[in-house]
């Protein structure tokens, strides 16, 4: 394994390039790893190549080979070669046969510029809006060779990169999908990490945004105009919905927009307006004085060659003298470069930022910085000067190894990317990529993902007493959440009350014992949404599914009583005629669930009484009766006439009701002699239109009615369901679970020689009702809804008493009941529902039996409310045809969002509303068009969402559609009133508002005569009136008059421009006296001012020998001056410049002859000074002090020492050769007696007498006793202190 400091960041030494060849031709692409016997492997779109008739793969010592054989538009795209952990990407692009060019073949590859085609892997694509984006990015076409890596999330469409040239516009998209958002998203714009771009809209930033309807896609545009160097940097787009975030990191590039000859940097420096004027930030505002030096000297990207023998010393070589030299030197420097304006220049370095030199080794740096959302990746790329050269990746200073598939390297051409896969706040961190000795350096942010909510929370239903829990899931482990009842947050401190509780992903809310002061909303509020869920608590209420029933039974029979209640966890007592019972052998009592039974075996006479059943704690009572059913024997002789011996025999029949489900035995005691036979029939009653099929012992009754036919089916199974058991005195009928079926008639018949006797028994099955048939929801509205349904198709043989209905949300599984009191009308209006939550309702039917099968689930719907009225609903113009709305967004959106406006008038006096326009407005203004003159019409404007209409809002007053004639007035701003000044050069231009109905008509003068010429021209428009001069002369100086006129009424104003340019230079210079030091000056005014006051005149002078200008005055205000302190010997030229509030002359008026200073005889003589000797053995000011510190970790050992002469550290020089003005202190370090001069893990410094020993990562072996020593000529001094190694425990 290589040594951590050495080992290479990727494993070639020679990487495969991009070529384009064409159709019907093969290309060989080539690689060399370091080592032979290196797996390598070829991929193509991310899937290995084999070897194949298609791809030829050869391998041989270090070199690999790649051939892909008559090559088709197939084979265009991306392709890579990995060796171990690095992988390199290259492009094949296929060309026409008619357009291919040379491709080169593997040997000449190296050979290539770094500008050949076939090495831009990553060329720039011209994009709407003069932007630029690499080739493969999302705005690239569709079959590029690149793919986004990861998922777009919420964007259909991510802002790109984009370039712009300064003053240019360009515009950023974002598209994002709509059809699933309840609500539009929420999007902000950021520059840089923090800075929010909504806050800096203005005249250079507009933020837009629509929605198409047609796609449910939502569009936000940046729109950046007039583009400045500042702006470059990079941005990012956020959009965020009530459960969903996405980001996207976008950069803007701003070129400097300067061609060759353009900028002239000395004239700058005079206080001069660039070559095409001071940019006009509002009217009447100008930069004028403001100099931009940073922008002057900068190196400029858009340079042509220029002629040297013509051209200047160049800008970037006058701001490296300025950068280099000490303040003392600018004097010299800025004459020497023709730069007067000492101020100026002083002020712009002193506030300017020093600019990083350009670098060697790197075309493109990385970003100061980058972020990424956890849990996503990353990639850092850098372009290099060098394709070949080698790289290292630094994380806090901190070489990263290659190692498992956390960090990828990739190579391709001059690109270096480092990829970062799932990021964690570990990768949070600052990186830097080294190449030899230049580094680049970012820091990367981690952002941490909103918290979602996976499982939400559900509605519960509980009674007072009873124990509630909400349990919510979110996304991240560990997340902090708030809890919230209502809208307030429940804190810690109603512990008492509430109880939290974490399980990893879940949270939960518990509630012991609810009270009816818990009822309400509950909701789990994180960073990423909320979940909302209701509590109904509800007094305890019983409610008696089954009742108990009469029983008649004979004797030694079974007597059951059974109810059925609402709440299995109820107990209850049965009572006997009032008196609590007893249990016993013979009597039984059983609770299993929501059933109490009361069994009584054998039934005995004394059983007969009334029997309830009393539920604990609630106030209700259910009854019965034990009826004892005797039998009659009575005497009779021997062949005695069958009998039937019933409580109440006869013709009419007996009902005995039985509930479904039950046992329905019919015990019927006989008599006879001999004993008779037994004959149980079921009469089955079918309408005429059925033809009635065969029966046995069919009636022969001639009596029945044309409407309905009688059949009776013998029932003689003694085994089974239904069944008959007969004795010698009783005949037993059973049925196991009576079903419907069982209910009809039931014929006894006995039998025998004597006789016969027949009994007819009715028997009804009761049963619960049918479910009834899923319920329809209509009359949706904010928090409400109205349910409707149909009865059941079968009753269960009772009436139905009432229906409870049931809610749950459409993605739970928990139903809610909504009623406890039965509902007697075939609708509800459920009420307290959450607006934007998608429910379901069901409902069943109750009879006296019990309650039926829910029915299915109705469809689901969403409570949402219309929006509220829109507010300061406004005229804001009338005309003739026409009438201006303006109105502001409803105050309540509701869940739905808001869909668009609708505008509607009427005449006043009428009922009858008239659309203005076909559909929805989303504008808040509308210009009403087409209305009849004279008209008095009243307006209303609704806001529309999915739920319909809101209330509307209308104009206060009627309307009348008539043209107002209203006095012309001329708003004159204030910065207008003054005399307006300018350069020459420089734009005009002038807008003045004004008022006034009909349009009035502008006029324009000039000192009373009109304007004339093309170079002033006159914009007007409905509401302000324009005067623009693209360049301006000094002609154009003077006053201008404005006229607004309507019919007889008018109004005026005055505006005084004033042209400036600089001043001419001075006249007829010339020296009047020469003496001593002095020279005197004298000059006449200019012969042009400048059409502005002379500020004064700027005064230098020339040495014969340098001709190099330095000021003498400046601001001087009189036309003669003295110039003194002169050399003498020496002959000057004199110059003067004039200045006005433009700048100085162009040019200067100067001397024609040299003045001479005469050079008088008079001979210096230096004295003689006694040389004085301050030698000094060397003395410790400050020793060494005894030290421990901890292995591992650098540490230092410090002394300060002084002496005379010196003699520098470890001299390998005799003391005695070397000069005295050279001698430094001869310091000497030693380790228990050891020199540690030579010893690489020791470094020694000293500066301005203070000595310091550096011991790298010391270890134990490094503790002891350390010594200094110093030397020189007059002696030698040392101090010594031991220093202890502790190892951290």
């Amino acid at each position: 394994m290589p040594e951590p400091g050495k080992k290479p960041v990727s494993a070639f030494n020679k990487k495969p390039r991009s070529v384009e060849v064409a159709t019907g031709s093969p290309a060989v692409f080539e690689a060399e790893t370091e080592r032979a016997g290196v797996k390598v492997r070829w991929q193509r779109a991310g899937s290995d190549i084999s070897a194949s008739d298609k791809y030829g793969l050869a391998a041989e010592g270090t070199r690999h080979t790649l051939t892909v054989r008559d090559v088709g538009s197939a084979d265009q795209g991306s392709y890579a070669v990995i060796a171990g952990s690095s992988k390199v990407k290259f492009d094949l692009k296929v060309l026409e046969a008619g357009k291919a060019e040379p491709v080169p073949g593997p040997a000449a590859a190296p050979a290539e510029a770094p500008g050949a085609p076939g090495e831009a892997l990553a060329s720039a694509t011209v994009v709407e809006g003069g932007s630029l984006t690499p080739e493969g990015s999302s705005s690239a076409a569709p079959d590029g060779p690149s793919v986004p890596d990861d998922p777009i999330g919420l964007f259909v469409m991510r802002p790109q990169d984009g370039e712009v040239t300064a003053g240019g516009s360009i515009t950023f998209s974002a598209r994002v999908a709509g059809a699933s958002l309840l609500k539009p998203p929420v999007v902000k714009w950021f520059k840089g990490k923090w800075v929010d771009l909504s806050s800096k809209v203005g005249q250079h930033l507009q933020l837009h945004d629509s929605y198409d309807r047609t796609s449910k896609v939502y569009l936000f545009e940046l729109h950046i105009t007039d583009a400045q160097t500042t702006f470059a940097g990079g941005y990012r787009c956020e959009v965020s919905t009530k459960d969903k975030f996405d980001s996207c990191n976008f950069n803007l590039t701003v070129h400097e927009a300067i061609g060759p000859g353009d900028v002239d940097l000395r004239s700058a420096f005079r206080r001069t307006s660039l070559a095409g004027g001071g940019r006009r930030i509002s009217d009447g505002h100008e930069d004028a004085g403001t100099l931009d030096f940073s922008s002057l000297l900068r190196k400029s990207s858009f340079r042509t060659p220029r002629d040297s023998r013509l051209e200047g010393p160049a800008e970037e070589d006058v701001w490296e003298i300025l950068r280099q030299a000490s303040p003392s030197e600018y004097e010299r420097i800025a004459f020497q470069h023709g730069i007067t304006d000492l101020r100026g220049m002083l002020k712009r370095l002193k506030g300017m930022r020093r600019e990083e030199k350009k670098s060697t080794a790197f075309q493109k740096k990385l970003q100061p910085a980058y972020q990424v959302s956890k849990g996503h990746k990353i990639r850092l790329t850098v372009e290099l000067a060098d394709p070949d050269a080698e790289v290292k990746w630094l994380k806090n200073r901190q070489e990263i190894q290659m190692s498992g598939s956390k960090y990828i390297f990739e190579s391709v051409g001059a690109k270096r990317t480092l990829t970062i896969s799932q990021c964690s706040l570990a990768d949070d961190a600052a990186y830097q990529c080294v190449v030899g000795s230049e580094k680049c350096g970012t820091e990367l942010f981690v952002k941490e993902p909103p918290v979602l909510i996976t499982c939400p929370l559900e509605d519960q239903l509980v009674m007072v007493g009873q124990r509630v829990e909400f349990e919510c899931e979110v996304s991240e482990e560990g997340a902090q959440v708030k809890w919230l009842k209502d809208g307030v947050e429940l804190t810690r401190e109603e512990t008492f009350k509430y109880r939290f509780k974490k399980d990893g992903q879940r949270h939960h809310l518990i509630i012991n014992e609810a009270t009816l002061e818990d009822a309400g909303h509950y909701a789990l509020r994180t960073s990423g949404g909320q979940a909302l869920a209701e509590l109904i608590v509800q007094e305890k209420k019983l409610e008696v599914y089954q009742s108990i029933a009469d029983l008649t039974v004979g004797s030694k029979d079974q007597a059951v009583f059974k109810c059925e209640v609402s709440d299995e966890n109820v107990r209850g007592v049965w009572l006997k005629n009032g008196k609590e019972l007893v249990p016993d052998s013979r009597i039984k009592v059983s609770h299993i669930g929501r059933v109490h039974r009361l069994t009584v075996d054998d039934v005995t006479p004394a059983d007969e009484a009334d029997y309830s059943f009393v539920p604990e704690g609630f106030a209700c009572n259910l009854s019965a009766k034990l009826h004892f059913m005797e039998v009659k024997i009575d005497f009779v002789p021997r062949q005695e006439p069958p009998k039937i011996h019933l409580d109440c025999p006869g013709r009419v029949p007996d009902t005995i009701v039985v509930v479904a489900g039950n046992k329905l035995r019919l015990d019927v005691p006989i008599s006879g002699d001999p004993a008779p036979t037994v004959i149980w029939q079921k009469t089955i009653t079918k309408g005429n239109k059925v033809p009635a099929g065969p029966a046995l012992d069919a009636s022969g009754d001639s009596g029945a009615s044309d409407e309905w036919v009688f059949d009776k089916k013998l029932l003689c199974e003694t085994e089974g369901r239904v069944r008959v058991e007969t004795t010698k005195d009783r005949s037993i009928f059973t049925v196991e679970g009576a079903e419907k079926e069982d209910e009809g008639v039931y014929v006894v018949t006995v039998k025998n020689p004597v006789g016969e006797d027949q009994v007819n028994l009715t028997v009804k099955v009761i049963d619960v009702p049918d479910a009834p048939a899923a319920p329809e929801i209509s009359n949706v509205g904010e928090d409400s809804c109205t349910v409707r349904w149909e009865p059941p198709a079968y009753d269960g043989g009772q009436p139905v008493l009432g229906y409870i209905l049931e809610r749950k949300k459409k993605k739970s599984y928990r139903w809610m009941r909504l009623n406890f009191d039965l509902l007697r009308e075939l609708s509800h209006e459920a009420r307290c529902m959450i607006e934007g939550v998608v429910y379901e309702m069901r409902v069943y039917a109750v009879n006296a039996v019990g309650m039926s099968r829910p029915s299915p689930a109705s469809q689901p719907f969403m409570p949402v409310g219309p929006p509220s009225e829109p507010s300061h609903l406004a005229v804001e113009d009338v005309s003739d045809t026409t009438v201006s709305l303006k109105w502001r967004p409803p105050e309540r959106m509701g869940a739905g969002g808001l869909d668009g406006y609708s505008v509607e008038y009427c005449r006043d006096g009428c009922s009858e509303w008239v659309a203005a326009l076909p559909g929805l407005s989303e504008h808040t203004s509308l210009l009403v068009k087409d209305l009849p003159t004279g008209a008095r019409l009243l307006f209303r404007v609704r806001a529309h969402n999915v739920a319909g209409p809101g209330a509307p809002v209308t104009t206060k007053e009627p309307v009348t559609v008539q043209e107002i004639l209203q006095r012309p007035r001329l708003q004159l701003p204030r910065h207008l009133r003054q005399t307006i000044q300018k350069k020459v050069g420089e734009p005009v231009n002038l807008l003045i508002p004004f008022q006034g109905k009909p349009r009035p008509q502008v006029t324009w003068t000039k000192e009373g005569q009109p304007l004339a010429g093309e170079e002033v021209s006159i914009r007007n428009s409905p509401t302000d009136t324009i005067l623009f001069i693209r360049a301006a002369h000094v002609a154009h100086s003077g006053t201008y008059q404005v006229t607004l006129r309507i019919e007889s009424m008018e109004d005026k104003a005055e505006l005084v421009l004033q042209v400036v340019d600089k001043p001419s230079p001075p006249q007829d210079i010339r020296v009047i006296e020469a003496w001593g030091f002095n020279v005197a000056l004298e000059w006449k005014p200019p012969q042009d001012d400048g059409n502005t006051e002379l500020w004064g005149y700027t005064v230098q002078k020339a040495d014969k020998k340098s001709m190099e200008w330095f000021t003498v005055l400046e601001h001087y205000r009189r036309t003669y001056c003295v110039v003194s302190e002169l050399i003498i010997g020496n002959g000057y030229y004199f110059r003067v410049f004039s200045h006005n509030m433009v700048g100085p002359s162009d040019r200067a008026a100067t001397t024609k002859e040299p003045v001479f200073i005469p050079r008088p005889g008079i001979m210096y003589e230096s004295p003689n000074y006694k040389a004085l000797d301050f030698s000094e053995a060397p003395s410790f000011t400050r020793p060494l002090v005894n030290r421990s510190v901890i292995a591992g970790y650098n540490a230092t050992l410090c002394c300060a020492v002084r002496g005379s002469p010196k003699v520098p550290a470890r001299s390998s020089l005799n003391l005695r050769d070397l000069p005295p003005s050279h001698l430094q202190p001869k310091i000497s370090w030693f380790k228990n007696g050891l020199d540690l001069g030579k010893d690489a893990r020791f470094r020694m410094f000293s500066k301005q007498g203070v000595l310091t020993l550096e011991i790298r990562k010391p270890c134990l072996f490094d503790r002891g006793i350390y010594v200094c020593r110093a030397t020189n000529l007059q002696g030698e001094a040392q101090c010594e202190c031991r220093l202890e190694v502790r190892v951290p425990q």
